[in-house]
C-alpha cells in the first residue's frame, strides 16, 4: 500500500518517507497482539444449538401479534426497538413455517430477517429502492410487503415466485434469480433519480459474499465510484460462497473466494473495532499533522485486516463490519446513512449467519439453503421414497469419476455450484482436480480453454441458464480456437419450482449457431453415461452435453419402453458413441402400411420418453397409422442420413425437444429445406418446441403440460398432421 501525503516534514529530521516503515511495523505488531490476545478472551463464532424435539423448544412463538399488524412496510415506521426485535422473531418463524409446507430457499432468508426488518423500518420503499441480489433471500421481504398470505402458494403453479419479481409487487425494485446484478441496478436507479431531480435518492443493493465474486459486481462498483452515484451496497457476508461451501477442491475446503477468506479472518473481531475506536479517540490529543498520520494508519490497518481499502479504492466509503443480527447497532447506522447528504457510494459490510435462529439450519452443511417440505420440529426433509433411479446429476458425476480414474488429465470445473452440478461427488474423489471458481462463469470457460490448450481435459459443469453469462467466452475463447473444452449443462429444459430465471430453455438456440461445437442430448441415464464417455473422447473440438433436472427411469422402464436389452443389468460404464449418429428406437410393427400412413417422431433429449408413450397410444387408437420413433442424440453434427431416411420412408416428421424456437427442430427444418425434401409437397413437418413465453414456478410435469410437450400433445400433433383429428377453427368476430 502507498500513502500520498499532503505534507512532507514531521520534525526532528523525519520525513513521511522515513516514518512510513516505522508506522507500518508498529501497526502490524499492535494488530497482531490485539488479534492474538482476543482469540482467548472473546468468542466470535456462534455455536448452533442442539436440536430438540419440537419447534417450541427452538423458541418458536405461540402467536405472531406484531407481525399480524403488518400489511405493508409503513407499519414498521413507528415501532420501538423492542417491537422490531419481537417482529424479527415472529417473522423468522413465519418464514420457517411457510417454507416447511412448500419447500424453497430457507437458510438465506433466515439469515437476513433482522436486515430486512431494519431496511423497511428505516427506508421508505417502494420510493426508496431495495434491491436483493439473486433474491432467493427475499421471503421476509415478501411477507412484510403484503404477500404473507401468498406464501401458502410459494413456488407453486399460479402462486408467488421464489424470487423478486417486478410484476408481482412494486416493492420488488428489480427482478432477479441470477447473481451479481444488484449493484448495477442500484446505480441505474440512483442516476435516474438524480436526472429526474427527485428529492429522495436512497438506493440499496443487498449482495452476498457469493454473488460479489461475480465480475459484474466489480464492474458496477468501479462505475459507481467513478461517477460518484449515491447508493448503499450492503455486503451480506455469511461465509457461504458456493453451494455447498466446503466441497473438497483444489482450493481446499474453504469458500471459493479470496475476498471472503480475507474478510472472515478478523471482521467479526471486537478487539479490531476497539482498536479503531481507540485510535480515533487518541487522535485529538495530537497536533494536526499527527492526526493525519493516525488517519492514514487507520486506513492502512483496515486494508491489512479487512480488505476495506479494496472497496475504498473503487470509490466507496467502507463501513463495517457490523453484526447483521444486532438491530440496536444496525438501525441507527442505516439511519445515519439515509440522512447523509454525501453522494459518495457506501459499502456497508455486514456479518450474518445463514440459517440463523433455526438450529437444524445452522447445523446443516448447506445451512438448509434449498429445501423440500420438511418437519419443523426436526428439520428432516420429505424426500421421495425409494426412487427408481438416481438423479441424472449423480449419474453424470459418478461416470465422470470413472473417466477420471482412467485419465489423470481429466478435471472438473464449477462456478459455485458443486452440489447442483455433481462436482461435490467428483471433488470428494479428486479434490486436487476439482476447481470451484466462484460465481464466475466467464472466467470458468476461458480458464478451461487455456487448460485444454495445454493438454488437460476440462469438464466445465454449469447450469444451462448460467452458461448464458459465459456466452462470449464460449465463442471467443473456445469455439473460434477450436479447443476441446467439454461443457456439461445441467438443468436443461424446464426446471420446475425455480421458475423462468432458471429454465434452461435457450441453450440449443444460442449454442447451435456456433461453428465447431458438438452438441449432444441424452434421452435417458444410459445415454448420459455414453455421452460423457463420448465427450471425453473428443479431442479435436469443443463439445456440449445438456441434460435436464430429474432422475433416471430405472431398469424396468428402460427395458419395457425404451427397448434396452439389460439381461446382465445396467451397464457399469458408458460407451463412446459414433459422432453425429442417431438411432431408431421404435419401428412400427405395421410393416404393410404405405408411406402415406407412416409418421416419424424425431426426438432430441429426454422428450423421447413422452414420444414413445405417444407412439404406443397412437397405434392403439388408430390402426391405419404407423409410428417410428428416433432418437437424434446429436444436434450438431446432425445425422443427415437418418433425417433423409425418415423423410424417404414417412409422409410426416415431428421433432420434439425441450428448448425454445431456434434449436433442434429448426436445424432439421433447415436441412430438409436446403436438401429440397419439402419441395414436392409430399412431406409434412412439425417442430414441437417450448412456446415463446416464460413459464412460472410449478411442478415440472405441469410446466410441460402448459408447454404442450407431454405425450398427449405429441399424440395430438401427429393425429392432426395425419388428418385423423379435427383442428378447431377460429370464428370471425
Amino acid at each position: 500500500h502507498t500513502f500520498t501525503p499532503t505534507f512532507t516534514h514531521f520534525g526532528h529530521g523525519h520525513t513521511f518517507e522515513t516514518m512510513l516503515p516505522i508506522i507500518r511495523r508498529n501497526v502490524l505488531v499492535f494488530l497482531l497482539a490485539v488479534v492474538t490476545t482476543s482469540a482467548f478472551v472473546i468468542p466470535t463464532i456462534r455455536q448452533p444449538l442442539t436440536p430438540l424435539r419440537d419447534a417450541s423448544n427452538f423458541g418458536a412463538p405461540a402467536s405472531t401479534p406484531i407481525l399480524d399488524t403488518v400489511s405493508s412496510p409503513d407499519d414498521l415506521k413507528g415501532m420501538s426497538m423492542r417491537d422490531l426485535k419481537q417482529l424479527s422473531h415472529e417473522l423468522r418463524w413465519d418464514v420457517i413455517n411457510s417454507v416447511s409446507k412448500t419447500g424453497g430457499h430457507l437458510g438465506s432468508s433466515l439469515g437476513v430477517v433482522e436486515m430486512t426488518v431494519a431496511l423497511h423500518h428505516v427506508f421508505s420503499a417502494p420510493e426508496d429502492k431495495i434491491i436483493w441480489d439473486v433474491s432467493h433471500q427475499c421471503y421476509p421481504h415478501k411477507i412484510l410487503t403484503g404477500r404473507r398470505k401468498g406464501m401458502e402458494q410459494l413456488r407453486q403453479m399460479g402462486g408467488l415466485s421464489g424470487f423478486c419479481k417486478m410484476k408481482e409487487s412494486n416493492y420488488d425494485a428489480m427482478g432477479a434469480g441470477h447473481s451479481s446484478t444488484s449493484i448495477s441496478a442500484a446505480q441505474g436507479y440512483s442516476i435516474a433519480k438524480s436526472l429526474l431531480n427527485k428529492p429522495r435518492n436512497n438506493c440499496i443493493a443487498v449482495i452476498g459474499d457469493g454473488a460479489i465474486t461475480g465480475g459484474m459486481a466489480y464492474e458496477a462498483m468501479n462505475s459507481a465510484g467513478y461517477l460518484k452515484n449515491r447508493m448503499i451496497v450492503i455486503l451480506n457476508d455469511n461465509g457461504q460462497v458456493s453451494l455447498p461451501t466446503g466441497t473438497p477442491s483444489a482450493g481446499g475446503q474453504v469458500p471459493a473466494s479470496s475476498l471472503s477468506a480475507t474478510t472472515s479472518q478478523i471482521l467479526v473481531s471486537k478487539p479490531f473495532q476497539d482498536f479503531r475506536s481507540v485510535a480515533k479517540g487518541l487522535s485529538g490529543l495530537f497536533p494536526e499533522n499527527i492526526q493525519e498520520i493516525n488517519k492514514r494508519i487507520d486506513e492502512y490497518a483496515r486494508g491489512i485486516v479487512s480488505g476495506g481499502t479494496l472497496f475504498e479504492e473503487l470509490g466507496f466509503y467502507y463501513v463495517g463490519p457490523l453484526d447483521g443480527h444486532d438491530l440496536d447497532n444496525f438501525v441507527p447506522i442505516l439511519e445515519k446513512l439515509r440522512d447523509s447528504p454525501s453522494n459518495k457510494p457506501v459499502l456497508l459490510h455486514v456479518k450474518t449467519t445463514k440459517g440463523y435462529g433455526y438450529p437444524p439450519a445452522e447445523a446443516a452443511s448447506d445451512c438448509m439453503h434449498g429445501v423440500a417440505k420438511f418437519d419443523v420440529a426436526t428439520g428432516v426433509q420429505v424426500k421421495p421414497k425409494n426412487p427408481v433411479a438416481p438423479s441424472l446429476t449423480s449419474i453424470f458425476a459418478n461416470e465422470l469419476v470413472g473417466v477420471a480414474q482412467e485419465d489423470r488429465n481429466v478435471v472438473g470445473i464449477t462456478a459455485a455450484m458443486p452440489g447442483g452440478t455433481g462436482m461435490d461427488i467428483f471433488g470428494r474423489r479428486f479434490p486436487k482436480r476439482t476447481f470451484d471458481v466462484g460465481i464466475a462463469e466467464q472466467h470458468a470457460v476461458t480458464m478451461a480453454a487455456a487448460m485444454a490448450a495445454e493438454g488437460i481435459k476440462p469438464f466445465v459443469c454449469i447450469y444451462s441458464t448460467f452458461m448464458q453469462r459465459g456466452y462470449d467466452q464460449v465463442v471467443h475463447d473456445v469455439a473460434i480456437q477450436n479447443l476441446p473444452v467439454r461443457m456439461i449443462l445441467d438443468r436443461a429444459g424446464l426446471v420446475g419450482n425455480d421458475g423462468p430465471t432458471h429454465h434452461g430453455a435457450y441453450d440449443l438456440s444460442y449454442l447451435g449457431c456456433i461453428p465447431n461445437l458438438v452438441i449432444m442430448g441424452p434421452s435417458d441415464e444410459i445415454e448420459l453415461k455414453n455421452m460423457i464417455r463420448t465427450a471425453h473422447s473428443i479431442d479435436d473440438s469443443p463439445s456440449v452435453v445438456r441434460y435436464p433436472r430429474g432422475t433416471g427411469y430405472g431398469e424396468e422402464k428402460l427395458k419395457d419402453l425404451f427397448g434396452y436389452d439389460l439381461k446382465n443389468g445396467m451397464p457399469e460404464k458408458g460407451e463412446v458413441l459414433p459422432i453425429g449418429k442417431g438411432r431408431i428406437v421404435r419401428s412400427s410393427s405395421r410393416t404393410t402400411a404405405g408411406r402415406d400412413g407412416k409418421v416419424a417422431i424425431l426426438s432430441f433429449g429426454t422428450r423421447l420418453h413422452e414420444s414413445l408413450v405417444a407412439a404406443n397410444e397412437i397405434e392403439e387408437a388408430d390402426s391405419s397409422v404407423a409410428v417410428t420413433v428416433a432418437d437424434a442424440r446429436f444436434m450438431k453434427p446432425l445425422d443427415i442420413d437418418l433425417v433423409r431416411s425418415l423423410a424417404a420412408d414417412h409422409s410426416a416428421i415431428v421433432t420434439v425437444e425441450e428448448n425454445s424456437i431456434g434449436g433442434f427442430g429448426d436445424s432439421v427444418l433447415h436441412f430438409l429445406s436446403l436438401e429440397g425434401l419439402l419441395d414436392s409437397g409430399d412431406l409434412k413437418f412439425r417442430p414441437m418446441v417450448l412456446p415463446d413465453a416464460y413459464f412460472e414456478a410449478g411442478p415440472q410435469y405441469e410446466q410441460y403440460e402448459n408447454a404442450g410437450l407431454n405425450a398427449k400433445h405429441i399424440r395430438g400433433t401427429v393425429m392432426r398432421l395425419m388428418g385423423k383429428a379435427v383442428v378447431p377453427q377460429l370464428l370471425d368476430a
